[in-house]
């Protein structure tokens, strides 16, 4: 895959980046140099290789997969000016 400088200007207008004629042509050598090394890498037989985490072998610390309040509703409400049961108390807006 290549790109080119329309596709720069694209990519850069889909980001809202302002991105000048010259800074188009650099970054077209640019992003064509990092395409081709993912090329590159495609090319490697990975077939076997486990999914990795980290560099080092280490057991990844799990916790308990519970539906949990997360034990702070007290401190979310402690500044609310009123509340009840955990709970803000807004005055009622009629329109």
């Amino acid at each position: 895959m290549s790109v080119d400088v329309k596709t720069v200007k694209r990519v850069a207008r889909l980001a809202r980046i302002a991105v000048s004629e010259e800074d188009a042509e650099r970054m077209t050598g640019e992003l064509n140099a990092i395409l081709g090394f993912v090329e590159q890498l495609n090319e490697v037989d990975v077939s076997g290789v486990e999914p990795m985490t980290s560099v080092t072998p280490m057991e990844m610390k799990k916790r308990r997969d519970v539906v949990t309040d997360g034990n702070k509703a007290a401190d979310i409400v402690a500044n609310a000016p009123a509340t009840e049961e955990n709970f803000f108390l807004v005055p009622k807006v009629v329109e």
